[in-house]
């Protein structure tokens, strides 16, 4: 947001005064940051999405962000040369319309972080495996709340299952382990499980 509010500062300012003509050379710079940028945002992207990371997410997206700044300055610069030099304020305009980019990435980016330091109930797909999981342990009749958070990269799950009110203590609580350890077991991205007992 920082860097997206300097850029549209400078962009403005270059736009009012008098410009000169780009340099070609940047043409060729701008390509290869283009390639190179891309190539790690699909890598970063792949490592986030297989450690579940919204800080590795966030990062792969700051180097997409920088690919896109990068093609609109490639336009803006070509514009500018083509026209010999009648728009040198293209490579502006272009920096302005990158600018609009950086700050849609960054919001985008700054909602699902926020909803996680809120604790907000944003892992629905999760919550249902949880329950699907649940309703194959023996003793457990039904689940009732569910609540995941996350902390880092792991997740930790308050599970109230439903089970037979007439059952003795022991074995409620071996219904509660042996639901734990399978929930574990099927979903490694849960680090710990608290398991309530409800009678039916």
């Amino acid at each position: 947001m920082a860097s997206a509010t300097f850029i549209t500062t400078e962009s403005v300012r270059n736009i009012r005064s008098p410009q000169r003509a780009p340099e070609a050379y940047k043409l060729v710079v701008l390509a290869v940051v283009v390639l190179i940028k891309e190539g790690m945002f699909r890598w970063v992207r792949k490592a986030g999405a297989e450690t579940k990371s919204s800080a590795l997410t966030a990062d792969a997206w700051h180097h997409r962000s920088d690919t896109l700044t990068s093609v609109a300055a490639f336009v803006g610069i070509s514009i500018a040369l083509l026209s010999g030099g009648r728009f040198n304020a293209a490579d502006d305009w272009a920096a302005l319309l990158a600018s609009g980019f950086m700050l849609y990435y960054a919001f985008l980016l700054f909602l699902p972080a926020w909803s996680e330091v809120m604790d907000e109930q944003v892992h629905e797909e999760l919550v249902s495996r949880i329950r699907q999981i649940a309703s194959t342990v023996p003793g457990v009749l039904a689940t009732e709340k569910c609540h995941v958070r996350k902390a880092g990269m792991a997740f930790h799950v308050d599970l109230h299952a439903i089970v037979q009110g007439s059952i003795s203590v022991s074995d409620g609580h071996r219904i509660a382990h042996t639901l734990k350890d399978k929930l574990v077991e099927a979903l490694p991205e849960i680090a710990d499980v608290l398991v309530h007992i409800e009678p039916d």
